[in-house]
């Protein structure tokens, strides 16, 4: 985890510079980059003492993916509760339950995001990230009780409880995951990263755990109770690390409401010079939403070239990882050796590309190129697509239509799925922290959640264009 220091400098594609107290905001830049000092908030700008709140987003980070990559990662132990489906009339419940589990996931994922957007200006902050990691809680003790629990005699009735707990599972963390987000938008960009990368973290533990798993454990039901029992304790914690932020004087400030900007029908806005932090009321005509919804237009107009980076690189990501890359094997398989079949797939996979996009995530804690106005971020974005022929042409197995295999050899796919790691995670990081920079202040919560709508939709589109590919080998 990298620790940014606070330069007061912006790094962009363009240029690198520092705001002073009467510059003007430019437009399409944040007005919470670093070395501002403080004209939407009155006071001067406290440092981040011990880096305790970039600590706090990164950890939180960490909590907020971990529970949903263990679950995912138990799938022996999900098997091995579903073996008796079969003599209770629902066979094909083992074959395709990852799909039940993935559309489970995804319709209360866009559903709850959506809300989460329309309710930014209606319930604070505070409740939606309490409330949400209580029920995360709540579900997790829930799934962990049942781990030891004798269910072959329901299996089918366990089947229903399981789904019903994803799918309040899933939409307890998107709100969570979404209103972070939009928390750390109000913060200085670094803080977003910190959370981003804090992600990556979570699905790097969970492929190292399940590597240990493969090692190490023989009972599929005691690997799971340490998943989902580590997986309680990170919302725990991640409840105890919220409560203690707003402590912090840091984050106090960043917290405090800004001094609103009028959004008007032409798409500009302008800041009130008053110290108050509540709007004044303006004519309906020169208003394009009512004070309690964010202007979705606007927000959509100004993030529309940035939310099309964020879908399409998580659209490209999640058609090849893992439905194409965890079915590439080794072409020394035949040899019998631990390398080539027991630990090819969660080295070469799992491992590999979520250490490679951890690696991209924090990249940005330095380096910030291109900006966010540039055209190479797109055109970066678009390249991605190439990687999809390249694991096409591996040594994907059963190969059905396509039989020629282009890259014969274990080093391609490994070098393949390192760049596609790596590059979801510095270009989907520059995205996702831009966005609500170019925003005004009191937008950047609506924006971050919009923001991970962008992110959701990809990983939607993605999950249904991949079995299509799938079939086409």
């Amino acid at each position: 985890m990298a620790i940014v220091p606070e330069d007061g400098f912006y790094h962009s594609s363009n240029s690198t510079y520092r705001r002073t107290l009467n510059s003007p905001l430019p437009d399409e830049q944040s007005p919470l980059l670093e070395g501002q000092p403080g004209s939407h908030y009155g006071s001067p700008k406290p440092h981040d003492r011990y880096h305790g709140a970039y600590i706090i987003f990164f950890s939180m980070g960490i909590g907020s993916l971990l529970p949903w990559n263990f679950f995912i990662t138990a799938k022996e132990y999900w098997m091995y509760k579903l073996q008796n489906c079969s003599s209770q009339g629902a066979s094909d419940i083992q074959n395709y339950f990852e799909s039940y589990i993935s559309i489970a996931s995804t319709v209360p994922s866009v559903l709850c995001l959506i809300g989460n957007f329309l309710l930014v200006n209606r319930v604070s902050v505070h409740v939606r990230v309490l409330t949400s990691l209580a029920i995360l809680l709540v579900v997790f003790v829930v799934i962990t009780v049942l781990v030891k629990v004798d269910t072959s005699s329901w299996t089918f009735s366990f089947f229903v409880v399981t789904i019903i707990c994803m799918v309040i599972l899933s939409g307890a963390a998107t709100i969570f995951n979404s209103s972070i987000f939009g928390l750390a938008a109000s913060f200085p960009m670094r803080n977003s990263q910190a959370l981003i990368s804090g992600g990556a973290m979570g699905g790097t533990i969970s492929a190292v755990a399940s590597l240990v798993d493969l090692a190490a454990s023989n009972d599929v039901t005691d690997c799971a109770l340490a998943f989902f029992l580590t997986a309680d304790i990170f919302i725990v914690i991640c409840i105890g690390l919220y409560l203690i932020l707003p402590k912090l004087e840091y984050a106090r400030y960043y917290m405090k409401p800004a001094r609103p900007s009028h959004v008007f029908s032409d798409g500009s806005f302008s800041e009130e010079d008053q110290a108050s932090s509540f709007l004044k009321p303006l004519p309906q005509s020169s208003r394009t939403t009512d004070p309690s919804m964010p202007p979705l237009p606007f927000i959509l107009k100004k993030t529309a070239i940035l939310g099309f980076c964020v879908i399409y690189v998580f659209f490209i990501s999640i058609i090849i990882f893992p439905a194409l890359s965890s079915n590439i094997e080794s072409v020394d398989k035949s040899s019998g050796s631990l390398w080539t079949n027991k630990f090819f797939v969660p080295l070469t996979s799992f491992l590999l590309y979520n250490v490679a996009d951890l690696c991209g995530r924090q990249i940005p804690a330095w380096i910030q190129v291109p900006g966010p106005k540039s055209k190479l971020l797109p055109a970066l974005v678009l390249l991605r697509t190439f990687f999809i022929p390249l694991f096409v042409f591996c040594n994907y197995q059963p190969r059905l239509h396509l039989q020629k295999v282009f890259f014969n050899s274990d080093i391609y796919p490994s070098i393949f799925i390192s760049l596609l790691g790596f590059s979801n995670g510095y270009l989907s990081t520059l995205a996702l922290m831009y966005g609500p920079r170019i925003m005004p202040k009191e937008l950047a919560e609506a924006t971050g959640v919009l923001m991970s709508f962008y992110l959701a939709l990809g990983l939607a589109l993605g999950s249904a264009c991949s079995a299509l590919v799938v079939h086409i080998i």
